[in-house]
């Protein structure tokens, strides 16, 4: 019987793992005297439902032209200065984030959010 198990066990190590949830990150990045606003979701099915919850959280946050920036399988990310930004994805948070600031074309771009589904 503990044969047994170990070799179930041994057989489900090897079984395929689900696939990332999907996310999404909005932003309101008008020009102005305030940072841009953002919202974001994470761990849905689809891109849409994704997308339309960050959207709503943008809103929700007193923003009133959200736009979504970034939807991702694994995690996202946003970076911003003034006036430029740049978005990110990637197997992990350095990874999204690294590609963000580099997408950015100002050298003071920060990383504004950054999200990743589990």
């Amino acid at each position: 019987m503990k044969l047994r198990k170990l070799a179930l066990a041994a057989l489900f190590s090897f079984a395929p793992t689900a696939a990332f949830a999907i996310g999404a990150i909005a932003i309101d990045d008008q020009v102005g005297e305030d940072e841009p606003g953002y919202g974001f979701s994470s761990g849905y099915s689809d891109r849409a439902g994704a997308e339309r919850r960050a959207l709503q959280e943008c809103r929700k946050a007193g923003n009133k032209n959200c736009k979504v920036k970034v939807w991702y399988e694994g995690c996202g990310a946003y970076a911003a200065s003034y006036r430029y930004y740049g978005i990110g994805w990637g197997a992990t948070p350095e990874i999204a984030e690294r590609a963000a600031l580099r997408n950015c074309k100002n050298k003071n771009c920060e990383i504004k959010v950054s999200e990743c589904d589990e």
